[in-house]
């Protein structure tokens, strides 16, 4: 049977400001602003984490193994590898062997619509790694279909495409052209220097009717 793979350069690295931006942002101060590109809250962290980086997109149908590893291939430093379980199965395209390729090419973290296997592989090797549960069921190099690296896909009900900024923590995962994820970045840093103000003033038993984000400055 002929496979249909397709492979596309990665996009340049997000800038050094702007990956720090991200890690000082949390994903549900952006909730409170932004409606799009919210990855579905069922794909949840293997273990609490945090990192910041540019989406390597990855749609990966079936059992289908090799697309994931072509798509490690072409990780770049700082990289996330966004997978798209395209037929929405419940097979694991992820474990120990995958996290610790993608540890070794300098990957930030993977981020999946489907489930991982190797649980505990992926929590020794240390790499972060978000998605819906856990599956004994596994991909093959063997089961060679096809699939796409670098272009758009659809991950957990969100578009994403090759390049995005993604930031992904303990409440979730956001992606976002770059220019837009600088803006909201920069506004939540700003929200939540107020939040925490409100907490100060909360805490010692006012109103939160009396409080006023601007004094103090």
């Amino acid at each position: 049977m002929m496979q249909f793979y397709r492979t596309e350069d990665r996009c340049p690295s997000l800038s050094t400001e702007l990956i720090g931006l991200m890690m000082l942002t949390e994903t549900a101060t952006i909730g409170h602003v932004e409606h799009t590109g919210f990855v579905s809250s069922d794909v949840r962290p293997v273990f609490p984490g945090k990192v910041a980086g540019s989406a390597v997109t990855v749609a990966a149908p079936g059992r289908d193994g090799t697309i994931i590893y072509k798509a490690v291939d072409v990780l770049g430093p700082g990289d996330i590898l966004v997978i798209s379980r395209v037929d929405g199965d419940d097979i694991a395209c992820v474990g120990g062997g995958v996290a610790t390729a993608v540890k070794a090419k300098g990957g930030a973290g993977i981020v999946i619509d489907g489930p991982c296997t190797d649980v505990a592989e992926i929590v020794a090797v240390g790499l972060p790694v978000w998605c819906r549960g856990h599956s004994a069921k596994t991909t093959n190099r063997v089961f060679q279909i096809g699939g796409s690296v670098n272009e758009p896909i659809a991950c957990g009900r969100a578009a994403i495409l090759p390049g995005f900024a993604v930031l992904a923590d303990d409440e979730g995962v956001f992606a976002a052209p770059a220019e837009r994820m600088e803006t909201l970045c920069r506004l939540g840093i700003e929200r939540q220097r107020r939040s925490a103000k409100l907490r100060t003033h909360l805490a010692a038993g006012r109103s939160v009717f009396e409080f006023n984000p601007e004094a103090g400055r």
